[in-house]
């Protein structure tokens, strides 16, 4: 059986309010109960960012601890791209191809419905027991036991507290993926979610010795040179059109297949666009059209406060949160950025 642990108290900076006692315990109990040769199966959500991967592999590496063999996986295209490839617990990957069908126990992060699952979401039907770790509003509260704190500023918050709860005592690797994560979906601190307690758990995230300043080069200050210069080809077609959003303004720009091909780039260059267009002041809505398809984009959305995006997001087949949101649309661009147009 998985060695017993010591009770703990949620430390300052840990998911509380939005999830029961009950709820807790019962997650707790359901990884206690199983014996450490169990069959436990991470999976995250599809492109996974910062937040996804960082709290996957920080609480794999943490029931690593309490004695299991976690396996990790997240749906096609499987390809752990920069800055995500240094990540500690990498090792604990494999391709989803292999993932067991029928895991003793299934943990979710960071999906706000299966269908971000892929072709991973049939093993939510056939695990003994399914986990999510959650923080969107937007999330359906799938799976057996649902850990969905909306006000959490990150899925690692959740992820934290339930290995406090268990017993499981930081170290340096599960707090750099903690922290990667945290990092990530604050946007280094800045956002409206950034609250005391974040601060409070990111110091104790570093008291482990990792180096803020390393993790955050490599998170957002480092891109190739064919990056930088497909960004600038991107930023020169933004369009802002000041009557959009009920006046508050919408910035928006888009990059194709052809760029990423012009400038020898793959696809998860793009991810940090929208932080480049959201800057423009006369715009509360920013959004940046990503190509992945001849008639599919990929696309990100993101308010500085005046419009839910994560409603808009939702009413196109999307989700997220109420600053910084996305969606899946099909046709071409002009068909795409009319229903964003159309959904403000």
């Amino acid at each position: 059986m998985t060695p017993s642990a010591p009770a703990v108290t949620p430390g300052a900076g840990q998911s509380a309010g939005a999830i029961s006692d009950s709820d807790w315990s019962a997650a707790v109990a359901a990884i206690r109960g199983l014996p450490t040769t169990a069959t436990v199966l991470l999976v995250c959500h599809v492109t996974p960012d910062g937040d996804a991967l960082g709290t996957m592999l920080g609480f794999g590496l943490g029931l690593c601890q309490l004695g299991f063999a976690p396996l990790a996986t997240f749906p096609a295209p499987y390809d752990l791209v920069p800055p995500f490839d240094a990540l500690p617990g990498r090792e604990l990957l494999i391709d989803p191809a292999t993932a067991p069908a029928a895991p003793d126990l299934l943990v979710c992060f960071d999906a706000a419905s299966e269908g971000r699952l892929g072709e991973l979401a049939d093993r939510l039907e056939h695990a003994g027991t399914s986990i999510v770790l959650d923080h969107h509003a937007s999330n359906t509260r799938f799976g057996e036991l649902p850990l969905v704190d909306p006000k959490a500023a990150a899925t690692s918050v959740v992820a934290e507290a339930l290995l406090a709860r268990l017993g499981v005592t930081l170290d340096a690797a599960m707090a750099e993926c903690l922290y990667v994560a945290l990092a990530t979906d604050t946007g280094s601190f800045k956002f409206d979610l950034t609250t005391p307690a974040v601060h409070e758990l990111a110091a104790r995230l570093l008291a482990t010795g990792i180096n803020p300043a390393e993790i955050s080069r490599r998170l957002f200050d480092s891109r190739p040179f064919g990056a930088m210069k497909l960004y600038g080809d991107v930023l020169a077609r933004a369009v802002l059109e000041p009557s959009a959003a009920g006046g508050g303004g919408l910035v928006w720009s888009y990059a194709t297949l052809e760029d990423l091909a012009r400038h020898g780039q793959r696809r998860h260059v793009l991810e940090g666009l929208i932080d480049a267009v959201r800057v423009a002041e006369e715009a509360d809505v920013s959004c940046v059209f990503k190509q992945v398809a001849e008639r599919e984009w990929s696309v990100s959305l993101r308010s500085k406060g005046g419009v839910d995006v994560g409603r808009l997001a939702v009413s196109l087949g999307g989700g997220g949160h109420r600053l910084a949101a996305g969606f899946t649309g099909y046709g071409t661009l002009d068909d795409v950025v009319e229903s964003v147009r159309a959904a403000l």
